[in-house]
């Protein structure tokens, strides 16, 4: 049996050499990986004399040769293939592992040059790679150093690996080589060509409104659900990366939901907002209470009282670990699941949440500095946008550019921290959407109405009397003053929205009408 190894993530790589060698199979490398396996005193053929031909171009030339590519892709059961071997004297290749050259550290290295860049696209690799998954009956392909010790199992076991084995490597082989085209494809998106001088100049950072041509994303099934969003549907959770909810915990509860999974996220989108304590309680993925506090478990409760009768079987966000204060105010009353950077002394933590044997306690790690993108499936086809980002109000108000005064009356010291927390709720509202706030807690949410004086009317019919001396946030502008009226009715005394309605004038006159501050940000925050 003939093994052939070509790899740049080297991890595991001398004892899988070594377990094969140890069991009768031959080993051929190239380049770098021979001279490893080399020095660790195995025995190694190069592929120069299996080719009967050397390395050229720098290298750029090792693996494509018929001696090579034939010995993989031969079936085994086929007579004229074997015969077409003999005739040329090839030795069949029965396992292939290679992962491919570092093109993503490479793309990640600043100022790395154009040429220097095209240099890391692997193209041998991908080839063997493709060549021995497409014959994965005959030939056993291994891309990750995690697959190794399961195909020793498989090798050494009785009858020898299973074609499930065989077919279940090929499919993550094939996943492989498609991400790392895509990764190609998606750094490429980043160069642009200069006419004049004929240099190939890429930019840092992807252009704001580039998108790539082509897009595949990579997803691995964490789990399957029980089913979509209703019991007809099937439903599956996907993972894209290693952070969030793609390297999320279950502690405890019920099996999650694909509805459940939503929330989360929606909930998670919130608290991330915050430096502070912060904390979120989402129903249908709109918050229903959103709160900071000097420590978390007073936020907690001050977004549960927000809304308590919506409260009841909702979903919490919080932006710091659970401690033993907060796990006792989430099991005080029902809520369906909680998601948060994790258990804060889980020795005391575990056992008091689990006194809610069916809550679901999720913890996962979130860069929001991520560069995440939305995508949405239309009929037919795919919508994919840039997460939205609240980066206007990442600074303190006042002091931000974003944050423009266009009224007689500037807002006081509290009420700009009332409208900063209100813009950065706000955006993460389904629209039409108007909400109301004190400077540390929602009061009232009005969200995803038909008309924004809706939106008004929905928040006053939560909150009532409750509304005095709040703010108020809307995610677009107000095209008619009527819904600028109905929230200084309400009590609002500042309000924060985007401006650009050809009716601004007679906004901005109506609030000085009220004694209204208002400030304008120039950045609408649809959520559709």
């Amino acid at each position: 049996m003939r093994a052939l190894l070509s790899v740049s993530d080297k991890t595991g790589l001398v004892p899988f050499a070594t377990a094969l060698a140890r069991v009768g199979w031959d080993l051929v490398s190239t380049g770098g990986t021979a001279r490893t396996l080399t020095e660790a005193g195995l025995t190694v053929l190069a592929v120069s004399d299996v080719t009967g031909f050397p390395e050229m171009l720098d290298g750029r030339v090792k693996t494509l040769h018929p001696r090579v590519h034939a010995g993989i892709l031969a079936r085994r059961q086929r007579p004229d293939d074997l015969a077409a071997l003999a005739a040329h004297d090839i030795q069949p290749i029965d396992l292939v592992v290679v992962n491919l050259y570092p093109f993503a550290q490479a793309a990640a290295t600043p100022g790395i040059a154009f040429d220097e860049l095209i240099e890391q696209i692997d193209i041998g690799g991908p080839s063997l790679v493709r060549a021995a998954a497409k014959n994965f009956g005959d030939v056993l392909v291994v891309v990750e150093p995690g697959d190794y010790d399961r195909v020793l199992d498989a090798i050494t076991a009785e009858g020898g690996p299973t074609p499930a084995l065989r077919f279940d490597l090929a499919r993550r082989a094939f996943a492989h080589t498609a991400a790392y085209d895509q990764m190609i494809a998606t750094t490429l998106e980043s160069v642009r060509v200069d006419e004049v001088r004929g240099d190939f100049l890429r930019d840092e950072a992807p252009r704001p409104t580039t998108l790539p041509a082509i897009w595949t994303p990579r997803l691995t099934k964490v789990r399957d659900l029980r089913y979509g969003e209703n019991p007809h549907q099937a439903g599956a959770w996907y993972a894209a990366s290693a952070t969030g909810f793609g390297e999320a915990i279950v502690h405890q509860g019920k099996e999650l939901s694909f509805t459940n999974l939503l929330d989360l996220d929606a909930a998670a989108r919130i608290a991330l907002e915050f430096d502070e304590p912060a904390a979120v309680v989402i129903k249908h993925t709109n918050p229903c209470g959103v709160a900071i506090g000097t420590t978390l478990a007073d936020a907690y409760v001050r977004a549960r009282e927000a809304d308590p009768l919506s409260a009841f079987g909702g979903i919490v966000g919080l932006n710091r670990p659970i401690d033993e204060e907060t796990a006792r105010a989430l099991v005080s009353t029902f809520i369906e699941a909680v998601v948060a950077p994790g258990l804060s002394h889980p020795e005391i933590v575990r056992p008091i949440l689990a006194t809610k044997a069916n809550l679901r306690v999720v913890t996962a790690s979130f860069d929001r500095s991520g560069a995440e993108r939305d995508v949405r499936s239309i009929l037919g086809g795919w919508l994919v946008q840039d997460r939205d980002r609240v980066v206007e109000a990442q600074e303190r108000w006042p002091g931000h550019d974003a944050a423009r005064v266009v009224t007689q009356r500037a807002p006081t010291a509290d009420e700009w921290q009332a409208l900063r927390f209100a813009w950065r709720v706000c955006a993460h509202v389904k629209s039409n959407t108007v909400i109301f706030t004190h400077r540390d807690a929602t009061v009232a949410v009005g969200a995803g109405q038909m008309s924004r004086v809706d939106a008004v009317k929905t928040a006053i019919m939560k909150a009532g009397d409750r509304l005095q001396g709040t703010v108020a946030a809307s995610d677009a502008f107000f095209p008619f003053r009527d819904g600028l009226d109905s929230l200084a009715q309400a009590g609002a005394t500042a309000v924060v929205q985007p401006g650009g309605s050809v009716r601004d004038a007679e906004v901005i006159a109506a609030a000085d009408e009220h004694g209204i501050a208002m400030v304008f940000t120039g950045r609408r925050h649809f959520r559709h």
